[in-house]
């Protein structure tokens, strides 16, 4: 069995404002290459397919020119993460040809794909609070079924509990078995654009809740890493194939190549293009109109000038010097001495911990338990209604 792993195509972001399905496409076209030169036997896409859950009309038609030219080389798999609408992205699954296979629900998740000589189960990204129903398990009394704990582990573990009871029965041999899963695990490394997943305070899943599977296809993190299983487990993010934020331009973008022919399975990582590098560029304004700014020129900045005072004009003549500039910030070099520094909050700051901040500015002392607990509620109520729109 011979696969291609990616994950977290977003398509419909934007970087700093830029609209990049123009660069996104390009990255389909790349996949699409990939797919015909290395003759996969299947394409997986581990969630977060777009970047909301009501997608822009381009990004929906993006997509369904990339699958309609990616069907006719091989099958594909895809799921649901956090930031779709699994009812958005799963409508039509029972309609698609065979070579497009949705996996958005609870429900389908112990149904693999059959590939070559393996099976793929897809797991689409499990809430906690949307999920616990219907991941529940009857009692030892057959009586009332019992629900999982209120956490990724638990959803996680119930969910992996149904993939292994009906890998029991259809395995037989030596069949490989692959799962894909949107979660975050413990040991992944994130960025600043993975978007706050939270509940009840924890985020995370350990390794060891895929024990027994070849291979871990995971999505939700953007920076492409591989990650300690159990008993020979593999597991990998492939990470986004775009950078979508300053935290990313140190990753190198790529899909994983996963051979599960031989005795353990073989990884490959394949480069994605780079429409455009992503730099921070530091240094006083005449430094920066210099020579020290001339390697940037042409790449996406964020532009920090040191200058003891604020430079006139200091926008148009930075973006006269970078046209692709992104952010411009004027941060003098003794300005640590001087002023009071300010919070830079981005999407991968907790809420919990921006809203304690604001709290103790505002009053002058810290929320109480209760507060933090009403707080976290009213915070995974609005998560919960934005995933679920």
């Amino acid at each position: 069995m011979r696969l291609l792993h990616t994950s977290d195509w977003h398509l419909g972001r934007t970087l700093h404002g830029v609209d990049l399905l123009d660069h996104q496409a390009a990255a389909l076209d790349h996949l699409v290459d990939v797919v015909r030169a290395e003759r996969v036997d299947a394409l997986l896409v581990a969630g977060d397919v777009y970047d909301r859950a009501i997608p822009p009309v381009e990004a929906v038609t993006l997509l369904s020119d990339a699958l309609a030219r990616l069907s006719e080389l091989t099958t594909v798999v895809l799921t649901s993460g956090n930031h779709d609408s699994a009812t958005r992205l799963g409508f039509g699954a029972a309609l698609m040809r065979e070579k497009v296979r949705l996996r958005t629900r609870v429900a389908t998740l112990a149904e693999p794909v059959e590939v070559a000589d393996g099976l793929v189960y897809g797991l689409p990204y499990l809430d906690p609070d949307l999920t616990r129903g219907g991941l529940a398990s009857a009692d030892d009394e057959g009586g009332t079924p019992v629900l999982p704990a209120r956490s990724h582990e638990a959803v996680t573990s119930a969910a992996m509990r149904r993939v292994r009871a009906d890998l029991a029965v259809r395995r037989g041999g030596v069949r490989r078995a692959v799962v894909m899963a949107h979660a975050f695990v413990v040991g992944g490394q994130p960025s600043e654009s993975e978007r706050d997943i939270r509940v009840g305070g924890v985020d995370q899943v350990p390794a060891g809740v895929f024990a027994g599977m070849d291979y871990v296809a995971l999505g939700h993190l953007h920076g492409p890493q591989g990650l300690s299983g159990v008993d020979g487990t593999v597991l990998r993010y492939s990470g986004s194939p775009l950078a979508y934020s300053f935290s990313e331009q140190h990753h190198t973008k790529s899909s994983v190549l996963v051979d599960l022919s031989g005795a353990e399975p073989a990884t490959e990582l394949v480069p994605a293009p780079v429409p455009r590098r992503l730099a921070d560029v530091t240094g006083t304004l005449d430094q920066l109109l210099g020579a020290g700014g001339e390697p940037h020129v042409d790449d996406w900045v964020r532009v920090t000038v040191t200058d003891a005072a604020r430079p006139p004009e200091l926008f148009r003549r930075v973006r006269d010097r970078f046209p692709h500039a992104l952010v411009v910030q004027h941060v003098p070099a003794d300005g640590a001495a001087r002023t009071t520094a300010s919070r830079v909050v981005t999407a991968a700051a907790d809420p919990l911990e921006v809203v304690d901040a604001f709290v103790r500015r505002v009053t002058g002392t810290a929320p109480t338990p209760a507060e933090v607990a009403v707080l976290r509620r009213a915070y995974e109520d609005v998560a919960d209604a934005e995933r679920s729109a």
